[in-house]
């Protein structure tokens, strides 16, 4: 399975990066931004794309209608990973088409249940 994480802060990226190893998901591609993001999607397979909320160019908000927009993109599913835990961006991200909502600070534990919960549900 291959993983695009997208957050602007770089450390944010390798935190995610090393729990989605440590939980056997190896092939994963990063973008800090959600431009930088839509143009690796555009080029690239991706199977699952976990992405922050607040970042500049393009939200996660912004990056994941952007996403269900595009014919070519629609049915990819979106992990929103967030420090945003108001009820109304949850509301928000969930009229959107987001998949499931993980709201930092996390633990792997609840990562690895989210991937598979959205993968259960596919």
């Amino acid at each position: 399975m291959r993983i695009l994480i997208v957050d602007d802060f770089g450390t944010m990226r390798k935190i995610l990066k090393n729990i989605l190893k440590d939980l056997g998901y190896t092939d994963v591609v990063e973008a800090e931004d959600g431009e930088s993001a839509l143009q690796i999607l555009r080029k690239e397979k991706i199977d699952l794309v976990i992405s922050d909320w607040n970042m500049p160019k393009m939200d996660g908000l912004a990056l994941l209608k952007a996403i269900r927009s595009d014919e070519a993109l629609k049915n990819t599913p979106v992990l929103m990973v967030t420090a945003e835990a108001q009820k109304q961006n949850v509301i928000e991200a969930i009229k959107a088409g987001v998949n499931n909502y993980v709201i930092k600070p996390f633990t792997p534990e609840v990562i690895q249940e989210k991937i598979a919960k959205i993968f259960s549900s596919s």
